[in-house]
């Protein structure tokens, strides 16, 4: 497989996750609802960040911003994990480590990506 689609696979691939979680947040609010007030934050926090997952999927399907979207996007995943951190509760954690191996794919798209110099179809060293 050339470089150029496994970096547009990868990129589809994590937009699905994130328009998948903007999706979910949308149908069952009240599942995010009920970590943010665990966590003694405002429960409307859900709105921006349903917002937030679907302009990012949007981008990283777009091919556009991915530096900033996929840094932003790791550390929204870094931020987040902190809600499953439970070590009582094997789904919950198995949830942080994931969160944390999205967080490590996304910055490695992020250095894979273009610069704005270069065009936004291929990634650095495709051929």
């Amino acid at each position: 497989m050339s470089a150029h689609i496994e970096y547009a696979l990868g990129r589809y691939l994590l937009a699905a996750f994130f328009a998948l979680g903007a999706v979910q947040k949308i149908l069952d609010p009240s599942a995010v609802q009920s970590l943010l007030h665990g966590a003694g934050l405002p429960q409307a926090l859900i709105w921006p960040a349903l917002v937030f997952n679907a302009v990012a999927a949007g981008c990283l399907v777009a091919n556009r911003h991915i530096h900033l979207t996929a840094r932003l996007l790791a550390l929204y995943c870094v931020v987040t994990s902190a809600f499953h951190l439970i070590p009582s509760d094997p789904w919950q954690l198995s949830i942080f480590v994931k969160n944390w191996a999205i967080a490590g794919g996304l910055l490695i798209l992020s250095s894979a990506a273009p610069s704005a110099r270069q065009s936004p179809s291929k990634p650095q060293n495709a051929s």
